[in-house]
């Protein structure tokens, strides 16, 4: 029947667009449970990063001239409230030095460092010729995230790549512990607020009269997204090297297992404008390992395995160096995962349609 159609349109390869409409072609995985939507090749973008922008610049400037493209792939009808997504840039002064350089998006706008996005583009830059001459049986991938540079360690074959992907954060550190909150309707709590790429805070579901394990998400989600409002009214976020860097990104809510242990310990990540992470959240994980380092609850080298409440999902995180990071002593945090290839797709944008960079629905 596909042929039936292809021959009554013609050989139409694609639905009816507008001529000046977008064509956008993505490859499609998940990290966890987590989507990534990755757009390989952005040309608004690439022409932006030629000018010389550094790969924070360039997040400016996509999100200036660009943010229709962010929401037409993350906003329903053609993406949903948990989509995200990250669009590959190569060449100029963002990418220098590295393989690829990646702009994250979400569903409010765009983040300065995801974990989930690292493994699956640690694939993704294999599979798709971005590292020439891939070596057996682990090819190091060099990435710069808007955050700085990271490396993911990609299985390989020789044919393709594989799993689990591991990679090595920024240095990340606690920006502060045990600092007291008023949080509306739920009083006095005490959060910590570490950094992996990105600020989170910090605090047990348990002081909210919540079970990270039992609790409706919509309660969970409703509670960690009141003690990210909180924080940012309460505690001022700084980082050594931008600005840029100094924002709350969400909350995160843990089983309060935080002394080392072999046993999985459970959290959920909720950020942006209460989007819910379906993984355990390399970021997130890679602030918590900074944070237990911090209080001696770990040692260099010593795995935790982490995982989420929303689909049962594994990551495992340990601190592997030690380092300094402005006047903050930090660690460099190793997160692996399994990431997935789920289909690729090419979405089309017709001018007339009142709806054609979607819709936010929650």
């Amino acid at each position: 029947m596909a042929a039936e159609g292809d021959a009554a349109s013609g050989g139409r390869r694609l639905p009816p667009h507008s001529p000046s409409g977008l064509v956008l072609q993505t490859v499609e995985m998940h990290t966890g449970g987590e989507p990534l939507r990755v757009i390989p090749r952005l040309e608004a973008a690439e022409e932006a990063a030629a000018k010389g922008l550094s790969l924070l610049s360039l997040r400016r400037e996509v999100a200036a001239t660009q943010d229709h493209v962010r929401r037409a792939l993350m906003h329903e009808p053609r993406g949903h409230a948990g989509m995200y997504g990250a669009v590959v840039v190569r060449g100029g002064a963002a990418a220098a030095g590295a393989h690829l350089a990646a702009l994250f998006l979400h569903g409010a706008g765009y983040s300065t460092m995801c974990g989930h996005a690292v493994l699956a583009l640690g694939r993704f830059a294999l599979d798709y010729g971005l590292v020439p001459a891939p070596s057996c049986p682990e090819t190091a991938v060099c990435l710069h995230c808007p955050c700085g540079p990271v490396t993911a360690f990609v299985p390989w074959d020789g044919h393709r790549s594989g799993n689990p992907v591991r990679f090595h954060s920024v240095p990340a550190f606690a920006a502060a512990t045990d600092v007291a909150i008023d949080v509306p309707g739920y009083g006095k709590v005490m959060v910590d607020i570490g950094y992996g790429g990105t600020f989170y805070a910090f605090l047990s579901a348990e002081q909210l009269g919540l079970d990270v394990c039992s609790s409706k998400t919509k309660d969970l989600v409703n509670a960690a997204s009141t003690v990210t409002e909180a924080v940012k009214k309460q505690f001022k976020l700084h980082h050594p090297e931008s600005e840029d860097l100094a924002f709350l990104y969400g909350t995160i809510l843990t089983d309060g297992n935080d002394a080392f242990s072999e046993k999985p310990t459970t959290n959920i990540c909720v950020f942006a404008d209460e989007q819910v992470d379906r993984s355990p959240t390399g970021s997130g994980v890679t602030a918590r390992i900074a944070l237990q380092y911090h209080k001696g609850l770990i040692q260099l080298n010593q795995t935790r395995t982490f995982r989420s409440s929303t689909t049962g999902s594994f990551f495992t995180g340990k601190a592997v160096k030690a380092t300094k990071f402005g006047d903050y002593n930090a660690v460099i945090v190793e997160v692996s995962g399994e990431a997935f290839y789920t289909g690729t797709a090419t979405f089309t944008v017709e001018e007339e349609d009142p709806l054609k960079y979607g819709f936010f629905f929650k």
